[in-house]
């Protein structure tokens, strides 16, 4: 271990070699500036020629470097919020769900009465009685999953993302199922229905049918749903199948038990729909299946990136391509399922709670 006396004698000769290179570097540079070579000019006097320290030699007497700051560009954000388009989104989502109100009440002027048009035949009808409750569990399942769906995305960190696929994926399906409710009007299932008279032409009549049908959410249980002609296909397949398929796909995939949860929710929902005797069964198949093909072919493309430019990816002929690309555009890798506060608080709160902190600290202290 090196003593007190010789760690001060190696300081005192560090500090004279640097002073003495100091020195010489000056001595140098005075040198090649007075012993410059002299000419006579026009006038008879000399003047003697500039010369320059060599850069190396000029360096050299320098204590302290030069750095030079090299700028590094930021990461760019490859999921950024864009709020704007999630409220794009949202507006064709009531957009599409106002229509669907409005083709209903437009359907059900064309709905044969059942006295003439007796129920068609379905199988599931011919082995399974009607329970009259039913339907109203049906509906308070797609309720119970509506609302765990809402709490959850509270919680996601990337909930732009997440709500502008819910609302552009679920504007789609109803506006399928305008267009087939429009194309084909079914018989109802079932003689149990009760229709509300047809208006015959009546405007004032048939928007107060389509408020109505708003303000309660076209269900059964709020006493709005009163018109008939919906059936091809089911909407309550649709909103619990969607609701259950987001539900699993943004949350953590060792929370199996939720995942268990909401799928019993959801089937137990859409096998009540048909034990209700509400839709046929064409309707609650054609409803699942048209919901999760479309949910499994916008995220498969959401979330492979390469898909999105590659001339062989079939998907990319859908109508909707466009749609997919404007939303989709600047999210450039999968989302992640990461969680964070709805409301984070401002930046003063912090510094406040950690200058009280240091306070109290200090006073523990002392």
């Amino acid at each position: 271990m090196a003593s007190p006396q010789l760690l001060r004698e190696v300081d005192s000769v560090d500090t004279q070699l640097d002073v003495h290179m100091e020195e010489h570097a000056s001595d140098l540079s005075n040198g090649f500036q007075s012993s410059s070579p002299s000419g006579n000019d026009e006038g008879g006097q000399s003047q003697p020629k500039q010369s320059t320290l060599p850069n190396g030699l000029r360096k050299s007497g320098r204590k302290h470097q030069d750095y030079i700051k090299i700028s590094v560009p930021e990461p760019k954000n490859r999921l950024p919020l864009e709020w704007w388009k999630t409220g794009i989104a949202f507006v064709y989502a009531v957009f599409n769900l106002v229509l669907t109100t409005v083709m209903i009440t437009v359907v059900h002027e064309r709905v044969p009465a059942k006295e003439t048009s007796p129920p068609l035949p379905d199988k599931f009808f011919d082995y399974v009685g009607r329970v009259e409750w039913a339907f109203s569990i049906s509906e308070i399942n797609g309720m119970i999953l509506v609302g765990l769906w809402c709490c959850q995305w509270l919680f996601l960190r990337y909930k732009s993302i997440a709500a502008r696929r819910f609302f552009f994926i679920m504007g789609t399906l109803y506006l399928y199922r305008c267009m087939t409710m429009y194309v084909t009007t079914l018989p109802v299932p079932g003689m149990h229905m009760k229709c509300a008279p047809k208006l015959h032409g009546d405007s004032q009549a048939k928007l107060q049918r389509i408020l109505r049908l708003i303000s309660g959410g076209g269900l059964s249980i709020t006493g709005s749903h009163i018109l008939c002609g919906d059936f091809l296909y089911s909407g309550h397949t649709v909103m619990l199948t969607l609701t259950y398929l987001f539900i699993k796909e943004y949350s953590p995939r060792r929370f199996w038990w939720y995942h268990l949860l909401c799928w019993l929710l959801s089937a137990v929902g859409v096998v009540c729909i048909l034990v209700g005797h509400e839709h046929y069964t064409v309707d609650v198949v054609i409803a699942y299946y048209i919901t999760t093909r479309l949910f499994w072919w916008y995220h498969t493309m959401a979330n492979i990136q390469t898909l999105r430019s590659s001339p062989q990816n079939y998907l990319s002929r859908s109508w909707w391509n466009p749609v997919f690309r404007f939303f989709e555009k600047n999210v450039q890798t999968q989302v992640p399922c990461s969680f964070s506060w709805p409301i984070a608080l401002p930046p003063s709160c912090f510094k406040s709670s950690c200058k009280n902190y240091s306070m109290v600290q200090s006073a523990r202290r002392q």
